[in-house]
């Protein structure tokens, strides 16, 4: 909270008895209130707008003709170590795209390390620039038919429930724990009741209503029109999610409009620095809005108003005094094209980031990948069936398609005309050893193996291939590196991308992480896999709570009627 000292110093500039810290001079501000735009002066006292629209004199000013103010951008629900960077990288990557706000959700890394991970968010958080809010993990283990590298408790999540940068309780992926009422879902429930992120995929009907009763608040797991329209109804905000893998804009960009604005909001869920510098943050989600068509002000206000609002975070979201100065330029409005930003008062540039506080350790993250090497023997499939489950991927889109397939009865392997490739998940906390194999179609590879640890939400090894003597390489050399990603063809590594800070992130820079990328998707090209984002595809097989088929550590899951097959 501001001092009375400092509330004194803003009113003192905002009337112009002294000069403002920073002017935005000749800016055209677009007005969130009601789509209108104002020629004028941006005054910013400390990291706080105290004038908007009249002439101000600051003791350090920024010439803003021909540019558009709008305010800072809200990512409204992201894992940050999916981006396979620190927090820190990851506020290095963004905040120039314009996103000065972004609820994480760490969930992925407290899945291999436990409450400590969201001890070390809440570290990163308190020293970085942009406002990291983190939404406590609320299901890790995501579900029983996993097997996670740790836990988190209710006492964990009571422990951490009222330090600052708290947002209240994660994607709460457990729909039938709530739905069946199970001790320890709702004991979560009650206590962040009104501050529960949703994930809950084709939910309708009854059992949304029930799912809504618990006090879940939004969803970022629409991808049809239809399901995010019965969400809206019954109240729930909807953010559209645009990804690295998970695509939903144009579904549900029919959505974008005034009267809808103040139930959506923008978000990334997982994204990369590749697909950053591609393709833009939040940024790029704007301007393809507004190339299609939408009301601008239905877009900027899902973009920046809306999710802060649906926050709680009543000084966000506005050029307008009292807000935080978190102020993005443009220098095309209808393209969303990010000249300037700044974020608390002060521009955006590598000074900022310098005067940070020192990173907080990642040392607790390595050597996460605990695992024996395995053989092309570990891949044998033997069988006597003659029909197969299949786990049919979707481009760009977490379902599923449950398949079946007639296979020779016998030793089964994979089949390059049939588009059949042999995929196998592989315990790596060091719990158990387990080991599940199965069969996968759409990859559209002809030759080698992928390998991740990287492995949506339990984060074993999961690798997909056309022959066992390649997957068994490709998983070798993950170990060896304690986690990343691998592509091997004819027994050699042709692509590796070691992420050691639990098998998730990378210790380098986001634009070293950003190189990497590169070629680690042209080694993958190699497979003739044409998938756009082939290891984001696998990395999310293993996630039992999203339709239809899924594999597991534990076997081939059935996510419909929840079992194994």
């Amino acid at each position: 909270m501001p001092t009375a000292d400092f509330i004194a110093k803003c009113i003192r500039q905002a009337r112009g008895l002294e000069m403002a810290d920073l002017v935005l001079k000749n800016a055209r501000i677009f007005n969130l209130t009601d789509g209108s735009f104002t020629q004028g002066d941006i005054a910013i006292c400390g990291d706080r707008i105290v004038g908007v629209g009249e002439n101000y004199e600051g003791r350090a000013a920024l010439d803003c003709s021909g540019l558009t103010a709008v305010p800072g951008f809200m990512d409204a629900h992201v894992h940050v170590e999916s981006s396979l960077i620190t927090p820190y990288e990851f506020e290095r990557c963004v905040l120039p795209h314009g996103t000065v706000t972004a609820v994480c959700d760490p969930h992925e890394i407290s899945n291999v390390c436990g409450p400590a991970a969201l001890d070390y968010f809440l570290e990163c958080a308190s020293k970085m620039r942009m406002d990291l809010l983190v939404a406590l993990s609320s299901c890790v283990p995501a579900t029983d038919m996993e097997t996670a590298g740790a836990a988190i408790t209710c006492e964990d999540l009571r422990r951490l429930a009222g330090k600052p940068h708290v947002a209240g309780l994660a994607e709460l992926m457990n729909v039938p724990g709530v739905l069946n009422l199970d001790a320890s879902v709702l004991a979560k429930i009650e206590q962040f009741y009104g501050k529960i992120d949703g994930h809950a995929p084709l939910l309708g009907g009854k059992d949304l209503n029930a799912y809504l009763a618990a006090g879940v608040c939004n969803d970022h797991e629409c991808s049809q029109l239809e399901e995010a329209r019965e969400k809206l109804r019954k109240g729930m905000t909807v953010f559209i999610r645009e990804g690295s893998v998970a695509r939903n804009l144009d579904e549900l960009m029919p959505l974008v409009t005034i009267e809808n604005a103040p139930f959506l909001a923008f978000c990334t869920d997982d994204s990369n620095p590749k697909d950053i510098a591609e393709n833009g943050h939040i940024d790029g989600i704007v301007a393809r809005c507004l190339e299609a068509g939408c009301n601008p002000l239905a877009v900027y206000r899902a973009a920046c108003l809306s999710p802060a609002q649906q926050r709680n975070l009543k000084h966000k979201g506005l050029v307008a005094p009292g807000y935080f100065a978190d102020i993005v330029l443009l220098s095309d409005f209808g393209k969303c094209q990010v000249s300037s930003v700044i974020c608390k008062g002060r521009l955006v540039n590598e000074e900022l980031f310098a005067s940070r506080k020192p990173e907080p350790s990642t040392e607790l993250f390595r050597n996460s990948v605990k695992c024996n090497k395995v053989t092309a023997d570990d891949f044998r499939i033997v069988s006597d069936k003659s029909e197969m489950p299949i786990i049919g991927i979707k481009e760009l889109s977490l379902l599923t398609d449950y398949l079946k397939m007639d296979m020779p009865a016998g030793e089964k392997n994979a089949d390059v005309s049939r588009d059949i490739a042999k995929i196998a998940v592989l315990e790596r906390h060091g719990k158990n050893g387990n080991k599940a194999l199965g069969f996968v179609h759409g990859f559209k590879m002809q030759k080698g193996a992928i390998a991740s640890t990287v492995g949506h939400d339990s984060h074993n090894i999961c690798v997909v291939g056309m022959n066992d003597q390649d997957m068994a390489c490709a998983v070798n050399a993950l170990i060896d590196a304690q986690g990343g990603f691998a592509v091997a063809i004819d027994g050699q590594i042709v692509g590796l991308q070691p992420l050691p800070l639990g098998g998730l992130m990378s210790d380098k820079d986001y634009q070293a992480v950003h190189a990497q990328c590169e070629k680690l998707h042209a080694a993958a090209s190699m497979t003739n896999c044409p998938l756009e984002a082939p290891f984001l595809q696998l990395a999310f097989l293993p996630l039992p709570v999203i339709p239809f088929l899924r594999i597991t550590d534990k076997g081939v899951f059935d996510v419909a009627n929840w079992s194994f097959v």
